[in-house]
């Protein structure tokens, strides 16, 4: 059969039928009329149009089905009708000549053949049907098409489908800078010092911040301090993890770097400050600008998360870009490593890098403890305890689990792997520390995917021995590796998974599967329990993640309504995990060699 993306007709009608045959009759009476103001019918009431009949036995599953149908299919498109047993004679002259819609016909979906229904009487009601006929027709030969396209060999689709990447539609990096774009001044008489802080991917987006904030001050940036008191401890400088010249190169048109403050100013005048989170240009301007009154060398004590997401000017925009996806790369040793694992994981055939967020720091802080025993848990909670600016210190693990908030475990990972039909010899590579509860946890994501592989696996002690207790640098390594692979899954939405995301969308939009965390856990409990099929299960997991590919969205979109202040900021998807539109523009084929 062929998939639903493709073939939505047969395989809609296939789960509304399967819905049927459990007893289960929906419909929606209303135009964008919301799942959870569906009106359930028990003993007492009688079933009539807009009703939820569910079996009693089963309502929790079937409403959890129902709204992933809801997301998936009718959500938003507004649907006047969606219900399985449905009559055609509507159309065709009997029936009172009623006009429904269904997500069976997403080309019905709207038609002007529902004015007579909503009260236009004056619309002529034969031409009114003709027209919907002619609709029927059309997404009737579409379906034909599609069949004999896509019903092929089940292996050709099935590879196409597992290790092809979605469509980038046109969508090209247009990085370079308007026509009004000045250069920097040459005079260096202010400094900003930046010390970083976080693990390698929350330094990343500091530095390329920073690296903004010095443009919108007109000051010379010193080449960061990279954090050395974090969860790894790692020593490394700036020019231990990155290319030290080719970044100072790369933004010379932009602002001036220097590696370390000249000796002239080691008495200079100094101000310390902790710049406001997400920040706009006039924040900067109107409470930063009047600082550099006062001092010549400006320290900034943190750099995650100073600028805003969006609503920045376009130049400030193509700017953080610029930096993070092209200057910002990494120092010769970690390169030409990083790009000898891409190799030889290639030689192997396609291969999925999975960055499995299962590590102490990542579980102590999210306090998520499914699958673990208790003196673990406790070992997670103490840590979070100790850890002064962890805000939140008790935490209901079960709770963040089915609100879809913490990491997927291995074994969640091996389930959600398998339903998605990925053979069992697929080349796994782990881009991730050190898994709590080391090699035993991840005996069943192993038991189901042997062929799993850590950088230990495929480098040499001797290659990896200048990388030995630099933390940052060995995730330096994962990140490359994590960029050029053919799929791409996080098990959590962290600031690796958002750097790599980020970085493949720029890339050309690669394949990057984002997994969604509370429809697996629910889907996951019904099959431990069950109520589902594994068959089932496969086909709600494809659902679940259709349009969670990587493919080309506006970053807008994911923010979340009505959300204010700070709250809205944290719903925002971050500027760096996916860069359009500032930085991706749809450019015809002639004019892209024009564009960076």
């Amino acid at each position: 059969m062929c998939k639903l993306f493709a073939c939505p007709g047969p395989r809609w009608a296939k789960i509304v039928k399967t819905a049927t045959s459990n007893g289960l009759h929906w419909s929606v009476r209303q135009r964008s009329l919301p799942l959870n103001s569906l009106q359930k019918s028990g003993e007492e009431e009688g079933e009539g149009e807009g009703d939820l009949l569910l079996p009693r036995q089963h309502s929790a599953r079937s409403d959890r089905y129902l709204s992933l149908l809801w997301k998936l299919s009718i959500g938003g498109r507004g649907v006047t009708e969606v219900t399985p047993r449905r009559s055609w004679g509507w159309l065709f002259g009997g029936g009172g000549g009623e006009c429904r819609s269904s997500s069976l016909l997403p080309s019905v979906a709207t038609s002007s053949a529902c004015a007579g229904k909503m009260g236009r009487e004056s619309l002529n009601r034969y031409a009114c049907k003709l027209v919907v006929f002619i609709s029927v027709i059309g997404f009737l030969w579409n379906l034909f098409i599609v069949f004999f396209i896509f019903n092929g060999d089940n292996t050709t689709e099935q590879k196409l489908d597992l290790w092809d990447d979605p469509s980038s539609r046109g969508y090209r990096p247009c990085v370079q800078p308007s026509s009004n774009y000045s250069r920097p001044s040459e005079e260096a008489t202010r400094f900003l010092v930046a010390t970083c802080n976080g693990g390698l991917n929350q330094m990343r987006a500091g530095i390329c911040d920073m690296v903004a904030v010095a443009r919108i001050l007109n000051i010379t940036l010193v080449l960061p301090e990279l954090d050395k008191k974090s969860f790894w401890q790692d020593d490394s400088t700036f020019a231990d993890l990155f290319d030290a010249e080719y970044f100072i190169d790369s933004l010379r048109g932009d602002i001036n770097i220097v590696r370390k403050l000249p000796p002239g100013f080691s008495k200079a005048p100094r101000c310390r400050k902790s710049f406001r989170s997400w920040a706009h240009v006039w924040y900067y301007e109107t409470e930063i600008v009047p600082l550099l009154e006062q001092c010549q060398i400006l320290r900034a004590t943190k750099t995650d998360s100073r600028l805003a997401n969006n609503d920045l000017p376009l130049d400030i925009q193509k700017l953080r870009c610029r930096a993070q996806f092209d200057a910002l790369r990494f120092a010769k040793p970690i390169r030409e490593l990083g790009e000898t694992l891409v190799r030889r994981l290639r030689a192997r055939g396609p291969f999925l890098a999975l960055h499995l967020r299962y590590e102490k720091d990542m579980l102590a802080f999210s306090g998520c403890n499914h699958g673990l025993n208790k003196s673990q848990a406790e070992e997670l909670r103490q840590i979070r305890l100790r850890t002064a600016h962890w805000s939140e210190k008790e935490i209901d693990s079960e709770a963040e689990r089915i609100n879809g908030r913490c990491p997927l475990t291995p074994e969640e990972v091996s389930l959600m792997l398998e339903a998605m039909e990925f053979p069992r010899n697929t080349t796994i590579y782990i881009a991730a520390g050190e898994i709590y509860g080391g090699q035993q946890k991840l005996t069943p994501l192993r038991q189901r995917f042997p062929n799993i592989i850590r950088k230990n696996d495929i480098a040499t002690p001797e290659e990896l021995a200048l990388f030995r207790g630099h933390g940052t640098q060995l995730a330096a390594l994962d990140y490359m590796v994590a960029v050029e692979s053919n799929v791409f899954i996080a098990t959590y939405a962290g600031h690796m998974a958002q750097a790599v995301e980020g970085h493949r969308r720029y890339n050309g939009h690669r394949k990057t599967i984002t997994p969604d965390r509370k429809t697996l856990v629910a889907l996951f409990e019904d099959y431990y329990a069950q109520d589902i099929s594994f068959e089932q299960l496969k086909e709600m997991v494809y659902l679940a993640h259709l349009d969670r590919q990587g493919g080309p969205r506006e970053r807008f979109i994911d923010t979340v309504p009505g959300s204010r202040g700070k709250d809205r900021y944290r719903s925002e998807k971050p500027f760096y995990a996916n860069p359009l539109p500032e930085c991706l523009c749809r450019v015809p084929d002639r004019q892209q060699a024009d564009f960076a």
